[in-house]
């Protein structure tokens, strides 16, 4: 196994958590790696672990899939057991130990399985930055290691997905298919949420995947550079953006959108469309927020739920980025002017931001119109254009009923509603509607 260059070593040494290791049977075929962190998912890694075994085998020789069953010294007894049961699992089929039929399949299936123990006594998880990012990022550090490097040009893959994910039987090929094909370097992977037949979650899910995608497809509209999803389950980058965007960060939540902003002021994140992850729909105390964390928050009934931001916010969002990334590099009180003229609320956002200071900083630093045009992208990136989002929905243009909303956003693009009732909040079957005529516009419209 050839070992890893110097800009590889160099992150190793800077940025890597130390002193990590990787439960596996070594060999020098892998170029890929699939991090999966996990706490208190001993069921759920045997259901995924089926579902991988079902994945077309052709990268099973190039590809580890890394568990990193973690928790903090603070968790509770039931986390500590049910991740004891996994860290056995794990062994025993990395070390071939067939106590039953199920450890057997996954043998001989092929599949490389490492695992990381950061939950035994002595091993776990840093009380103060212990979390989902740290997970995610000691797992990814470690594959770093183990990677052939022997043909410096081939991709070295690393992936993320959660354990209680389940994946299209296509997960591996289509993901190292699209990496090699379009030469990206980074990426977005479809997503569905499995609806359950359980009516509760099924109506926070449903409720939850519309939020998701509609405010995708209304930075799309907007034509928005971040326009893409940041789902910690399903996104993947090579070692040589990772290293250079100075790896995962140690977010306890959030991790997943911080990742992919920071990779994407480098590269362009790609929409892997061929192949589908499917995240679980069920309630979770694991992070603040994200799927699971709405899910409980819908069925408890704590907030309002069937509302989404205003379209308005949108079309000035658009008409701010068509004058702010046009081909005419202004000066920043002439931007500001213009701004003013589109929306109040925008020139008092930017105002707030220090926009005129940071841009006439950008033009002194920058020698040429490309780094100017590069910095103003970074400047306005995908967390700027949140809070711009969040100030004008607290400043003039408060969210408004998901339906409403949807049909303004769907009647922009020039695409048919759905057929429903005047209702509020409609039955589930114009609901899911909606949900699947968002799915498909995802998966086969660019808009």
């Amino acid at each position: 196994m050839k070992a890893p260059d110097s800009e590889v070593l160099k992150y190793i040494n800077k940025y890597s958590i130390k002193g990590i290791e990787i439960a596996w049977n070594p060999s020098n075929e892998i170029t890929s790696a699939v991090v999966i962190p996990a706490i208190k998912e001993y069921g759920n890694i045997k259901t995924l672990l089926l579902s991988l075994k079902n994945n077309e085998s052709t990268y099973f020789k190039n590809t580890l899939f890394v568990f990193v069953i973690n928790n903090l010294p603070s968790s509770d007894t039931a986390v500590k057991e049910d991740n004891k049961k996994s860290l056995e699992l794990l062994n025993n089929i990395v070390y071939k130990f067939c106590k039953d039929k199920f450890i057997k399949e996954i043998i001989e299936s092929g599949l490389k399985i490492g695992y990381i123990d950061a939950s035994s006594e002595g091993k776990e998880l840093s009380e103060k930055t212990g979390g989902v990012g740290l997970a995610r990022k000691i797992g990814m550090d470690a594959a770093l290691i183990i990677f052939n490097y022997k043909e410096r040009n081939q991709k070295k893959l690393l992936i993320c997905l959660d354990a209680d994910c389940t994946v299209k039987r296509n997960y591996l090929t289509e993901i190292h298919r699209q990496f090699y094909m379009n030469k990206i370097e980074a990426a977005s992977i479809y997503f569905e949420h499995l609806l359950t037949n359980r009516e509760d979650e099924d109506n926070a899910i449903i409720c939850y995947e519309i939020f998701l995608r509609y405010y995708v497809m209304c930075l799309r509209y907007a034509k928005s550079y971040y326009a893409f999803y940041t789902i910690g389950s399903s996104m993947a980058c090579d070692h040589k953006i990772y290293i250079k965007t100075e790896g995962m960060n140690k977010k306890k939540a959030a991790e997943d959108f911080y990742f992919l902003e920071k990779i994407s002021k480098h590269t362009n994140i790609y929409s892997i469309k061929s192949t589908t992850v499917y995240p679980s729909s069920r309630k979770s105390w694991r992070v603040p927020f994200g799927t699971g964390q709405r899910v409980t928050r819908f069925q408890e009934k704590t907030h309002p739920e069937y509302i989404l931001y205003n379209p308005d916010i949108f079309e000035i969002l658009k008409n701010w980025l068509k004058i702010f990334h046009s081909g005419n590099i202004l000066n920043p009180d002439k931007y500001l002017l213009l701004a003013k003229g589109l929306n109040a609320g925008l020139y008092e956002f930017l105002r707030l931001q220090n926009f005129v200071p940071d841009l006439t900083s950008i033009l002194k630093s920058s020698k040429s119109t490309e780094q100017v045009k590069m910095q103003q992208l970074r400047w306005f990136d995908g967390f700027r254009t949140l809070k711009l989002i969040h100030f004008l929905r607290d400043n003039g243009y408060p969210n408004i009923n998901m339906f409403k909303a949807l049909d303004i956003i769907l009647t922009k693009c020039n695409i048919p509603v759905p057929l429903h009732t005047t209702e509020d909040v409609p039955g589930k079957e114009v609901q899911l509607e909606y949900l699947e005529k968002l799915r498909f516009l995802d998966n086969n419209l660019e808009i």
